[in-house]
């Protein structure tokens, strides 16, 4: 916690105000649309930023903070609640969640600054309360009666991470995901993750020059833009028109044209057998390995999504292994840490596809993962991802 006294002289220099209380009541705005809208973060931000008419500089603000006050809600209220008999109204549980973040979460933050502008963006009616309670806070510091309330995870996502990749490497995944994420041009002009790029670059290696690519789960196109701009013909699908219409969206943006779309399901997708050279299921996942990008996401994902989801993934992998031609490569990838979706969906391979062979696992930053490879999102500051590659004996 910053160490500035509450109420205390600004130290070094002048804030803004004005711009920093638009800012707050922007980030307000979105903690309200995704808890009481339940719409998603990433999607609604945009559109609060744009209405607030914010600078760069005050919109990156209000972003951290809308974010940040989402990843760490269960510590944050934790740290409220200490000093509440009651729960209080959302408007006013949202202030103090807010200013709690500033006060634990931003060191170039003072803490004098943290309660005030909180309580100024706060319903008018529970500003008294705000004040009072946000100066305890601040007073009182930081103390979590666990791990999971520390990280501000359900626990079943800390349990779950510390029994498949043992209590180090999960909570450093949990402590790296609750980092701000930083966005990733590609050289095309493309925004895509590393580690989404690695995956689709690990396979153009182990195809040859215009090699037939299908990917079957390919919006909104990342990989797929990227496999075609590497000498290889992509197929693209996905199971619906809207999701295969971002493909093409993003296609056209970059000028690729050895790319063709088609609707089709991944578990009954609609290509010959044994025609392809090398096929991308990019399958639906938990998505525990993105959750730096996605704030909200960790308060949405059901327990048993890990186990249900692996079901499909067995499915589409089933479905996908007699696309590929004698010779050719399989990968098989997901953005997510649990076993059940890694290594439990390799032992199905294993047991039912003997003639898919495992391949050698890329180098660092992945690590050997099974007969795959894994990379921590700790590693390099990426996105989480699990990548299993295999040829067609």
């Amino acid at each position: 916690m910053n160490p500035s006294p509450v109420g205390g002289a600004p130290r070094g220099g002048t804030t803004r105000h004005d711009e920093g209380i638009a800012s707050r009541a922007a980030a307000l705005e979105v903690l309200a649309r995704v808890e009481d809208d339940g719409a998603y973060a990433n999607l609604v931000v945009g559109a609060v930023m744009e209405r607030a008419h914010l600078d760069e500089r005050d919109r990156a603000l209000a972003t951290d903070l809308a974010y940040g006050t989402i990843r760490h809600r269960r510590g944050l209220r934790f740290l409220v609640d200490r000093f509440l008999s009651d729960p209080p109204p959302p408007g006013a549980y949202r202030a103090l969640e807010l200013g709690a973040y500033q006060l634990f979460h931003r060191p170039d933050i003072p803490d004098y600054a943290a309660v005030s502008a909180s309580v100024t963006v706060a319903p008018k009616r529970f500003r008294g309360l705000v004040n009072a309670v946000l100066r305890r806070v601040a007073d009182a510091g930081e103390a979590y009666p666990d791990e999971a309330t520390r990280l501000s995870y359900p626990d079943w996502i800390l349990d779950r991470l510390s029994t498949d990749l043992g209590d180090g490497a999960a909570v450093a995944a949990l402590e790296s995901m609750n980092e701000s994420a930083t966005a990733h041009t590609r050289a095309d002009g493309y925004v895509q993750d590393p580690a989404s790029q690695m995956v689709a670059e690990v396979l153009a290696e182990r195809l040859p020059e215009q090699a037939t690519v299908v990917d079957l789960c390919a919006a909104p196109g990342g990989k797929a833009t990227l496999l075609a701009s590497k000498s290889l013909f992509v197929a693209a699908s996905d199971v619906s028109a809207k999701r295969t219409g971002l493909v093409r969206a993003n296609a056209r943006s970059l000028g690729t044209d050895s790319l063709s779309l088609v609707v089709s399901d991944a578990t009954a997708p609609c290509f010959a057998e044994g025609t392809a050279d090398g096929v991308l299921l990019d399958a639906p996942c938990s998505g525990l390995g993105v959750l730096r990008r996605r704030p909200d996401a960790r308060w949405r994902i059901s327990a048993d999504a890990p186990d249900r989801l692996a079901e499909l993934q067995c499915r589409m992998l089933d479905a996908a292994v007699p696309l590929v031609a004698r010779g050719g490569v399989l990968a098989y990838s997901v953005c997510t840490l649990t076993a059940a979706e890694t290594t439990r969906v390799d032992d199905h391979v294993r047991e039912h596809h003997p003639d898919m062979v495992p391949l050698d696992a890329p180098e660092g930053p992945w690590v050997q993962h099974g007969r795959g490879a894994l990379l921590l999102p700790q590693s390099a500051s990426t996105d989480g991802m699990a990548m299993f590659t295999y040829r067609r004996s």
